[in-house]
């Protein structure tokens, strides 16, 4: 469950870093407390961490839906309107960004699973890739076609995509009427606010509710528009316009989880109030612990990385080292330093370069040539 790339927003805002890093931190590591048999050892341990961390270390991907849509409003229209002259250049410009690290880091887990498959015989490992599963996933579509997942969380990165572009698209219609329909800017503005709050109730009350959804943006609107809206609320200059939309958004939230409690939806509210007030007592700036804002800074390439990595010290401890869940547990340990390490070269060498046509077609080919190559 990847966040979303670092932005120049979120540079100049510590206490998103901040977030990113520690919630980053919990899905890592409720991946290395599901995927592979190095959790199946360490976890007599510590049961209860182990547990929780595989059952909801995974609600932390809410606070990354929040703050991808507080980042989205504050870059495609921080006062309401559309700012951006080229939209599609915008959709593309947030493919590239979102797609060549991920292509980076798909390529080395594909060729990692390759690797480990002779000495690893657990569920965990992917099977070797088609030519159409490698298609699928490059073009960021192997959820809604069906196709088995090559590494963990892949399906976040096109759900982030998809979310974007939904945001775009909804707010570029109300550009265009205001083109069409002479509007008035102020009216323009809030007619915006009023479509991305309508799509926020039609996901938290309904669309949210049916799991099969799940692959589609439209499930997971509710959290991300909760972010753009408060956004939008710590533009308000008035107190009590402020005060106003905080209710609303708090009413907004404990009606759908009266409607059916769902803990992603609570996490994702109280996520929202929580940056909302920060934003209103300007702490957003606020100096954190620098490392754990290094954290947050390389946390889409960490998630992205950390899979591949799992793999190759799986396979490594399970055929040179003795049985015991003391070494287990160094494994996992390991795993989360070397994928720190990792992700520090992804993130160095791939995520803060520039995305072109270039670079993202000969990202796409080392995919095709390292799934080729792994099911030669």
């Amino acid at each position: 469950m990847p966040p979303a790339p670092a932005t120049a927003a979120a540079s100049r805002m510590p206490l998103l870093d901040a977030m990113k890093g520690l919630a980053c931190m919990l899905i890592v590591g409720h991946h290395l407390a599901r995927y592979g048999p190095l959790p199946e050892g360490a976890s007599p341990l510590a049961p209860w961490l182990f547990e929780w961390l595989a059952q909801d270390g995974r609600l932390a991907v809410q606070v990354f839906l929040v703050l991808a849509g507080f980042l989205a409003a504050g870059t495609l229209a921080p006062d309401g309107l559309l700012r951006i002259d080229r939209p599609l250049a915008r959709v593309f410009q947030r493919y590239g960004r979102l797609v060549m690290p991920y292509l980076a880091a798909l390529s080395f887990s594909v060729l990692a699973a390759a690797l480990v498959r002779p000495w690893l015989q657990h569920e965990a490992v992917p099977a070797a890739p088609g030519l159409s599963q490698l298609l699928a996933h490059g073009l960021l579509l192997q959820d809604l076609l069906g196709y088995e997942a090559l590494s963990t969380g892949v399906w976040y990165v096109a759900i982030d995509f998809q979310l974007f572009v939904l945001a775009l698209a909804a707010i570029g219609l109300v550009g265009l009427l205001q083109r069409r329909a002479a509007l008035a800017p102020e009216r323009a503005r809030w007619l915006a606010v009023s479509l991305v709050l309508l799509l926020a109730v039609a996901s938290l009350v309904l669309f949210n509710r049916h799991a099969e959804l799940d692959v589609t943006a439209l499930y997971f609107f509710g959290a991300y528009g909760l972010g753009m809206l408060v956004f939008w609320i710590g533009r308000a200059t008035r107190r009590s316009t402020w005060g106003f939309a905080v209710a609303l958004l708090l009413l907004l939230g404990a009606s759908a989880l009266a409607l059916e409690w769902r803990s992603r939806i609570a996490i994702a509210l109280v996520t929202a109030l929580s940056m909302a007030l920060a934003e209103r007592h300007e702490r957003l700036s606020m100096g954190v612990w620098p490392p754990l804002v290094g954290l947050g800074r390389i946390s889409y390439s960490l998630f992205l990385i950390h899979f591949p990595v799992l793999l190759l010290v799986s396979a490594v401890i399970e055929r040179l080292a003795p049985d015991g869940p003391w070494i287990d547990l160094f494994g996992l340990l390991l795993t989360f330093v070397l994928s720190i390490l990792a992700a520090v070269a992804l993130y160095r060498w791939v995520e803060s370069r520039p995305a072109d046509w270039r670079g993202l077609l000969a990202l796409f080919a080392v995919l095709m040539a390292c799934g080729m190559l792994a099911s030669a």
